[in-house]
């Protein structure tokens, strides 16, 4: 039997990214937001509403990067979430994170955090607050690659919440191989 609890905003796994933009003074500033996903092939969406400094941020600079929360850092990358950049303009730095400046667009990388996505800004709905990014380029530290140069889940230890007991929670092993296992019911 199953329990119905209506709508709302309970998925598994949700990201933990950690949205970082330049002000006009080109200080970092970054947040904490689980809503969001891969929306095309190169294109991040993420739910973020206009009052938060770092959707300012982007909608003036028209770029940004996207980080994975990790178990590493995960204090500073709640942090983020919890103090406004509009009260504290220094959080960023407050966090204990150190910023770069991004050589493909225009917005900081944080460097504790070794993934990255670095997106130029495409479109913001102020309705629904789905803020749309064209991904130009993915970079990682080379502490989370494997033998083959390509990032390693296992090393990289990014976080996903759990919306309904609001909690961050690792991600686990592999269990299986993705286009193969189902093969087994052919």
């Amino acid at each position: 039997m199953r329990k119905n609890f209506g709508a709302k905003t309970w998925l598994y796994p949700m990201p933990v990214f950690i949205v970082a933009a330049y002000d006009e003074n080109g200080r970092p500033n970054a947040m904490n937001a689980a809503w969001g996903g891969i929306h095309t092939d190169d294109m991040v969406g993420i739910c973020l509403s206009e009052g938060h400094k770092t959707t300012q941020n982007i909608l003036a600079t028209k770029a940004f990067t996207v980080s994975m929360a990790t178990e590493e850092f995960l204090t500073a990358c709640d942090y983020v979430g919890l103090v406004s950049g509009n009260e504290v303009p220094d959080k960023v730095a407050r966090a204990g994170f150190h910023t770069v400046r991004s050589a493909f667009v225009n917005a900081p990388l944080i460097e504790e955090l070794p993934m990255t996505l670095e997106c130029e800004f495409v479109s913001y709905d102020r309705e629904s607050n789905h803020l749309v990014g064209r991904i130009v380029n993915v970079s990682a530290d080379e502490s989370v690659l494997d033998g083959e140069g390509w990032i390693d889940p296992s090393r990289l230890k990014p976080v996903t919440y759990d919306p309904i007991h609001l909690r961050y929670l690792p991600l686990g092993e592999a269990v299986g191989k993705a286009f193969a296992e189902g093969k087994k019911l052919r």
